[in-house]
């Protein structure tokens, strides 16, 4: 990888003699010729002339801080300084650069996007599923745009296990005959057809004598009896002999979906009930997060549901489900939407991304047509302030823009891309930026914590604390106090983090619920979810908060105009961890119900 310098951002002072000798040498400034070609993207790739038609296609000011971040000196900041005159002045045209950006990059423009996003879902099936007609319909808008403002367009194709729930049934037979809504987890095994009936049994960490514990413990919703012994069903000795030929009920927490049903499987139970920690509107929906996964019929139900049934049993109840859960699998095939500037360096290369599936169950507009608006729009936007299909392009580095394919499935394109990659290509990529769900209606301004100083999750690769605090300066300069969210592989950003890539980026919340003092830093409306429409068929244009969308698009436009001429504040010192700031979301990006959401 590229050695980076710290960029130099407003101040000037003692430098000012270099950068009038570097403004007055423009020759300095081109690395290298608009000519070079662009860094190969992956061996399975096919250009956009080549790829046949897919169907259903219709045709703020800047802040006080340098591109990619503050340049005024912080607590355990080294004072760095640009060693040669064509540094300093790759840094002033990433400014500028920026600054331009943030001016033409708008939630404005991004939500021309979101509307056509939404028209396409419209025009099929209500959705922009991975493996469906929706999705390529989307991918051909996508790149069409992007090939027209004069990117090298490539379409990237990849199979994958392609899941649809055909049956989701639960109903309580006794005490008491009632219904129940459940929610298919991905991968699940499917039941017999017509269903199980058996009697449930709930699931504690500790065992089968550990009381049921409803205390919570802050923001996360975890209760102190689970959080302090590990999670329920996280353990083999959760399950007792009991379990066998009996459904297990399983509160949600601290270990993945997967593990919990491979734990009741082992312990002879025939199906798993999930129920959330969280208070929601409908029932949980996870991910088992692999095909292979599956081993027991597994579902999601909500925690007033869950809650019920164990007040049931805890009353000496016998209580008996008839649980059916049906699942179609079958390989289809889907792609990524990569898009490259002509010209830049090859061996310095700068990624955004977000992903451009929704689920089935919606149109997907704040998960995540509205990343791919706020990155689509971004792109565009640079593409003419940056000059990039001229001889003489207005950026230093090669930029690429990805927009990922069967995101819901398991982080599947992002991961078929990285795992394309040699390692000398994954060198040449200096960070990459991730955009999912930048739109919230009940929105926060959280960010990904790249330090790991949260304490809720581990720190980025080398560059990603630097990538946090640039992200951070930048809203702190526009009054928009954000805070950090969990960095945990939840999202498209985690196969680049463990290729060891710097990453980071931005996000305003999924099912979670907003806290009394998020709703006096952002406003809006506390005790009530983010997005109460999150993976719901109302994801639609009325669940998008035109705010935030503008704020994020900005966010984007800044990063990829300061980074597109110096990647240098990845290497640059950041303060000592400071202690958890207030309002912090332990949620690490949208996370429930499939891909980023193998779930805890």
């Amino acid at each position: 990888m590229r050695g980076p310098r710290r960029p130099l951002g407003r101040r000037r002072g003692a430098l000012g003699a270099l950068l009038a000798t570097a403004l007055a040498t423009p020759l300095l400034l081109t690395t290298p010729a608009a000519s070079a070609p662009p860094a190969p993207v992956d061996d399975g790739t096919t250009h956009a002339a080549a790829l046949p038609a897919l169907p259903g296609i219709t045709g703020a000011g800047p802040g006080a801080t340098g591109p990619v971040g503050p340049v005024r000196d912080a607590a355990g900041l080294a004072d760095h300084r640009p060693d040669s005159a064509a540094e300093i002045a790759r840094q002033v045209r990433g400014e500028h650069l920026a600054e331009r950006l943030v001016d033409r990059a708008t939630g404005e423009g991004a939500m021309r996007h979101l509307e056509e996003l939404q028209r396409i879902a419209e025009k099929h099936d209500g959705n922009r599923a991975a493996g469906t007609a929706g999705y390529d319909a989307a991918a051909r808008y996508v790149g069409e745009l992007l090939d027209e403002a004069g990117y090298e367009v490539t379409y990237q194709e990849f199979v994958f296990s392609y899941r649809e729930a055909l049956t989701e049934r639960l109903a309580v037979r006794t005490p008491e005959d009632r219904d129940i809504d459940v929610r298919a987890m991905s991968y699940t095994a499917s039941s017999p057809e017509g269903g199980t009936t058996a009697e449930l049994t709930e699931v504690r960490a500790g065992g089968a004598g550990t009381p049921a514990g409803a205390r919570r413990t802050g923001i996360t919703g975890i209760t102190e009896d689970v959080a302090a012994a590990g999670g329920a069903g996280c353990a083999a000795g959760d399950f007792g002999p009991e379990a066998e030929g009996r459904i297990a009920l399983i509160e949600r927490g601290l270990c993945t979906f997967a593990e919990k049903q491979a734990n009741a499987a082992d312990a002879g139970a025939v199906g798993v009930l999930i129920y959330d920690n969280e208070d929601s509107a409908g029932p949980l929906g996870g991910t088992l997060g692999d095909p292979a996964a599956g081993r027991l019929p597994t579902g999601g139900i909500s925690r007033a549901d869950g809650r019920a049934l164990s007040e049931a049993l805890d009353a000496g109840e016998t209580v008996t489900v008839d649980l059916e859960l049906r699942e179609l699998a079958e390989d289809r095939t889907t792609l990524n939407v990569i898009a490259e500037t002509p010209g830049g360096d090859p061996d310095t290369v700068v990624m955004a991304g977000a992903h451009l599936d929704s689920v089935l169950d919606g149109s997907g507009m704040n998960d995540n047509a509205s990343g791919t608006a706020g990155v689509l729009e971004t792109a565009l936007r640079f593409a003419e302030s940056a000059r990039v299909d001229s001889r003489e392009p207005d950026h230093g580095n090669t930029v690429r823009f990805a927009f990922w394919g069967a995101e819901e499935f398991g982080l599947l394109g992002a991961e078929h891309y990285v795992a394309g990659l040699d390692q000398a290509e994954r060198d040449r990529i200096d960070l990459y930026l991730n955009f999912d769900m930048i739109a919230s209606p009940n929105y926060g301004l959280f960010v990904y914590d790249g330090d790991g100083s949260e304490g809720i999750s581990a720190p980025g690769p080398d560059g990603s604390a630097q990538i946090e605090r640039a992200i951070t300066a930048f809203l702190d300069d526009r009054g928009a106090q954000p805070r950090p969210t969990a960095f945990n592989g939840r999202s498209d950003y985690g196969p680049f983090i463990d290729a060891g890539i710097p990453a980071g980026g931005t996000f305003t919340g999924a099912e979670g619920v907003k806290t009394e003092e998020q709703a006096e830093l952002w406003g809006g409306e506390a005790g009530a979810p983010y997005d109460p429409c999150y993976h719901r068929a109302c994801d639609d244009l009325d669940n998008i908060s035109p705010e935030a969308l503008d704020i994020n698009t900005r966010v984007i436009a800044h990063l990829v105009g300061g980074y597109a001429w110096d990647t240098g504040s990845l290497s640059e010192t950041v303060p000592e961890a400071r202690p958890a700031r207030s309002a912090t979301v332990d949620q690490g990006g949208p996370h429930t119900w499939a891909a980023h959401r193998l779930d805890r």
